[in-house]
């Protein structure tokens, strides 16, 4: 895939996602097409950009894999340049959401997702609660050329 591959990092509840949507917003009002992947298991990326609750590719993983699901059934245009895709995974507390990135980052590339869209822009807005190396795949798989690390000044 050609094109800028961003990773936005940083503790939880820091505004990562915040500064996601707002970036993907602003590159897309500016004509640049733009893939917004929210890394999260609360699918909380897409709430942000939609009225509905979005189904995450892991929901959908099973029937992606049979072909009774489409792609435009997890990757949804939310404004003109603008597709958004919500990884998903398990709920909090109940197996390894890095797990869940994982398969979905090889969901995404096993659709052609990249190849199909083209997007100009790339955004992984990933989970804040790192706790194993699913986490790391947006640099780790090379899907990100890039990532920026969201910091406060609190104590």
């Amino acid at each position: 895939m050609s094109g800028k591959r961003i990773a936005i990092y940083g503790k939880g509840g820091i505004g990562k996602t915040t500064i996601s949507v707002n970036l993907a917003l602003l590159l897309a009002r500016r004509g640049q097409r733009t893939l917004l992947v929210g890394c999260d298991p609360k699918k909380d990326t897409a709430r942000l950009l939609s009225d509905r609750s979005l189904p995450a590719l892991m929901e959908k993983y099973e029937a992606l894999k049979s072909g009774a699901a489409a792609p435009e059934e997890v990757l949804f245009p939310v404004r003109e340049n603008l597709l958004v895709c919500e990884s998903g995974g398990p709920r909090p507390g109940v197996g390894c959401a890095g797990r869940g990135i994982i398969s979905a980052f090889e969901k995404l590339a096993e659709l052609r997702a990249f190849e199909v869209y083209r997007p100009d822009v790339v955004i992984y807005d990933v989970l804040g609660d790192v706790v194993c190396g699913g986490f790391s795949t947006p640099l780790r798989a090379k899907v990100a050329d890039t990532a920026y690390i969201v910091t406060t000044s609190d104590y």
